[in-house]
């Protein structure tokens, strides 16, 4: 079977999420160094696993699996947004930083949540090459 999104560097909702996750490491680098295996580390998994799991399921040869791991890249999704909120409570992100690398995270909410109705719906086995 092939895979159903033949690249993932194709897919929008990752091109995204990568951005995200490139936001996320530049910020971290002004934040205390006693959070490098704290907050920082939480936030750079968080965000990172995001795409990641975008790539994993994307190498999966079900739409059932692969709806699975669209799923848990929504959960790491959310899990971001508390460590955002955390950041900025804890006085590491300023409110203009905070609404910036919110938009970024509600686009790319936005991107998974049409991936997975796409793929819950989608009759096709073959999927387009152009970006979802």
């Amino acid at each position: 079977m092939k895979r159903l999104i033949n690249s993932f560097d194709k897919l929008k909702a990752w091109q995204e999420a990568h951005k995200l996750v490139v936001m996320i490491y530049k910020v971290t680098t002004s934040f205390p160094k006693h959070e490098m295996y704290r907050l920082t580390d939480q936030l750079c998994r968080s965000a990172s696993s995001i795409a990641a799991i975008l790539v994993e399921g994307n190498s999966r040869g079900s739409r059932k699996e692969y709806i699975h791991f669209v799923f848990q890249a929504r959960a790491s999704l959310e899990e971001l947004k508390y460590h955002l909120l955390l950041a900025k409570d804890l006085g590491y992100l300023d409110e203009s930083l905070y609404n910036k690398l919110m938009a970024q995270v509600d686009l790319v909410g936005k991107l998974i949540n049409g991936l997975l109705r796409y793929l819950k719906s989608s009759r096709n086995v073959q999927y387009p090459k152009s970006n979802i």
